[in-house]
Protein backbone atom coordinates (compact mmCIF):
# COMPACT_ATOMS: atom_id res chain seq x y z
CA UNK A 1 0.00 0.00 0.00
CA UNK A 2 1.03 3.34 -0.92
CA UNK A 3 1.60 5.94 2.37
CA UNK A 4 0.49 9.39 1.80
CA UNK A 5 2.67 12.03 2.92
CA UNK A 6 2.04 13.07 6.60
CA UNK A 7 2.20 17.03 5.11
CA UNK A 8 -0.65 16.19 2.60
CA UNK A 9 -2.46 14.30 4.97
CA UNK A 10 -2.60 15.86 7.72
CA UNK A 11 -3.72 19.05 4.99
CA UNK A 12 -6.62 16.91 4.19
CA UNK A 13 -7.85 16.22 7.83
CA UNK A 14 -7.92 20.13 8.29
CA UNK A 15 -9.64 20.88 4.87
CA UNK A 16 -11.83 18.00 6.69
CA UNK A 17 -12.66 19.37 9.54
CA UNK A 18 -13.06 23.18 8.60
CA UNK A 19 -15.62 22.26 5.92
CA UNK A 20 -17.68 19.28 8.03
CA UNK A 21 -17.61 22.38 10.18
CA UNK A 22 -18.94 24.86 7.81
CA UNK A 23 -21.63 22.48 6.60
CA UNK A 24 -22.77 22.05 9.92
CA UNK A 25 -23.50 25.57 10.14
CA UNK A 26 -24.80 26.88 7.03
CA UNK A 27 -25.78 23.44 5.14
CA UNK A 28 -26.05 23.87 1.11
CA UNK A 29 -25.78 21.73 -1.86
CA UNK A 30 -22.11 23.23 -2.75
CA UNK A 31 -21.24 22.70 1.49
CA UNK A 32 -22.53 19.17 1.15
CA UNK A 33 -20.73 18.45 -2.24
CA UNK A 34 -17.70 19.90 -0.75
CA UNK A 35 -18.02 17.40 2.34
CA UNK A 36 -18.69 14.75 -0.09
CA UNK A 37 -15.18 15.54 -2.26
CA UNK A 38 -13.16 15.71 1.04
CA UNK A 39 -14.17 12.37 2.38
CA UNK A 40 -14.32 11.01 -1.09
CA UNK A 41 -10.27 11.92 -1.22
CA UNK A 42 -9.56 11.13 2.73
CA UNK A 43 -11.27 7.15 2.05
CA UNK A 44 -8.71 7.33 -1.22
CA UNK A 45 -5.58 8.45 -0.05
CA UNK A 46 -6.20 5.93 2.99
CA UNK A 47 -7.80 2.80 1.09
CA UNK A 48 -11.06 2.80 3.38
CA UNK A 49 -14.71 2.67 2.68
CA UNK A 50 -16.30 5.37 5.22
CA UNK A 51 -14.92 8.37 6.83
CA UNK A 52 -14.84 6.73 10.48
CA UNK A 53 -12.76 4.19 8.94
CA UNK A 54 -10.46 6.46 7.05
CA UNK A 55 -10.09 8.91 10.07
CA UNK A 56 -9.11 6.10 12.15
CA UNK A 57 -6.54 5.09 9.39
CA UNK A 58 -5.36 8.36 9.02
CA UNK A 59 -4.53 8.52 12.66
CA UNK A 60 -2.72 5.24 12.64
CA UNK A 61 -0.71 6.93 9.65
CA UNK A 62 0.43 10.02 11.51
CA UNK A 63 1.26 8.27 14.70
CA UNK A 64 3.00 5.77 12.82
CA UNK A 65 5.21 8.71 11.15
CA UNK A 66 5.76 10.61 14.18
CA UNK A 67 7.53 7.86 16.19
CA UNK A 68 9.67 6.75 13.02
CA UNK A 69 10.62 10.33 13.00
CA UNK A 70 11.83 9.96 16.82
CA UNK A 71 15.60 8.94 16.26
CA UNK A 72 17.39 7.12 18.89
CA UNK A 73 20.94 8.13 19.62
CA UNK A 74 23.97 6.57 21.44
CA UNK A 75 23.40 7.96 24.84
CA UNK A 76 20.01 6.99 25.08
CA UNK A 77 18.38 9.55 24.90
CA UNK A 78 15.47 10.30 22.29
CA UNK A 79 15.17 13.41 19.65
CA UNK A 80 11.79 14.03 19.58
CA UNK A 81 10.79 16.01 16.44
CA UNK A 82 10.37 19.35 16.19
CA UNK A 83 8.79 22.72 13.94
CA UNK A 84 12.85 23.28 14.01
CA UNK A 85 16.39 21.97 15.09
CA UNK A 86 16.61 24.43 17.89
CA UNK A 87 13.42 23.41 19.82
CA UNK A 88 13.99 19.98 19.35
CA UNK A 89 13.92 18.00 22.71
CA UNK A 90 16.72 15.67 24.32
CA UNK A 91 14.57 13.18 26.52
CA UNK A 92 16.60 10.16 28.21
CA UNK A 93 15.20 6.67 28.36
CA UNK A 94 14.05 7.17 31.84
CA UNK A 95 11.90 9.80 31.00
CA UNK A 96 9.93 8.30 28.55
CA UNK A 97 9.07 5.41 30.74
CA UNK A 98 7.42 7.69 33.55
Amino acid sequence: MLVPDPKVLRTLLTRYAETRFAHAQNPTPESRQALDDVTYTLCVMTSTKTIEAALASADALLARTCCARAVETPDSTVTLPAQNAQSAQKVSQADLAA
